[in-house]
């Protein structure tokens, strides 16, 4: 399972659209409610639905002013939600790399070039691109997770596959360093008479959340919700699809606290246990919805 809270988030919106249907006649203009297909695969939901013309005008409403945007976070406790002005989430790019050498008995290592040790010297020397080349102050992560050498205990294998990720926040040194990625890991296989192919898909972009939007809705939260209930949130290095829309129009993308340790709910995302308190639900409905009268009672 993707375990990232995506059912929670349908649920959410579905309150949302009932309370605002049911408020239909308290307020003037449109309020349009986007669901989140695809967000956990390349290309991602919302390029899709942006290429569409979902942030454009149609027939009979305006393009939107603004969009907001909220995910459940399991390390927030139930009854509590987050913001942050600014750079948020990081931009999340996907690595292939396949290491060729020349297989072989493990007794006769001198006959092979061997992938294994090759790749582990690639990979350990990468993570200086990230230690050497980038500034301490812009949060960089580069990581593997995925590392395929299917010899055994007396074979050396002829490849090796590896699967990896980069992230960050600024667009200029993004684009950098999969060029020195590229260039050392190429570079290093040539060195000891192996061959490198790496392909780095360019994902989604660093989250931005529009510092005066992102103010005017943790006022509102802290009304709705109580300023003690409403926290502010720190640098996420996780990616998110949101953040093409971020990059179209003003953007705030909050967070949902749904923890519950009383509950033993404790899980993060993405793990086999990941839980949730559902009274985030009424919460997360609620929430959404005051958020959107509120905006578009000032545009009135």
């Amino acid at each position: 399972m993707h375990a990232c809270g995506h059912d929670v988030h349908t649920a959410s919106l579905l309150g949302t659209v009932r309370i605002l249907s049911q408020l239909r006649d308290a307020f003037e203009g449109t309020i349009k409610c986007l669901f989140q297909p695809g967000e956990e695969k390349f290309p991602g939901g919302a390029s899709l639905m942006i290429a569409e013309g979902v942030l454009e005008a149609q027939a009979h409403y305006a393009a939107p002013k603004g969009i907001l945007g909220q995910h459940v976070m399991p390390f927030l406790p139930v009854g509590k939600v987050g913001f942050r002005e600014g750079k948020y989430m990081a931009s999340a790019d996907e690595i292939y790399m396949t290491i060729r050498g020349k297989g072989g008995h493990g007794a006769m290592p001198e006959m092979t070039v061997d992938p294994v040790i090759i790749t582990a010297q690639i990979l350990v020397a990468l993570q200086q691109i990230i230690s050497r080349n980038c500034s301490p102050k812009m949060p960089s992560v580069l990581s593997f997770g995925k590392v395929m050498a299917q010899g055994a205990t007396n074979i050396i294998p002829s490849e090796v596959y590896v699967e990896g990720t980069f992230r960050t926040f600024d667009e200029p040194w993004r684009h950098e360093a999969h060029r020195k990625i590229k260039q050392m890991a190429e570079g290093m296989a040539a060195a000891m008479g192996a061959l490198c192919e790496i392909d780095i898909k360019v994902g989604y972009p660093h989250l931005e959340n529009h510092p005066e939007l992102t103010r005017r809705a943790r006022k509102d939260a802290e009304v709705f919700m109580g300023a003690e209930n409403v926290v502010a949130l720190d640098l996420w290095l996780a990616g998110e699809d949101f953040a093409y829309y971020s990059q179209k129009t003003e953007a705030c993308f909050y967070r949902l606290g749904t923890r519950n340790e009383a509950r033993g709910i404790v899980s993060p995302v993405h793990t086999p246990t990941f839980d949730v308190d559902e009274a985030a639900l009424e919460i997360g409905a609620g929430l959404m919805a005051w958020l959107a009268l509120q905006e578009i009672g000032r545009e009135a």
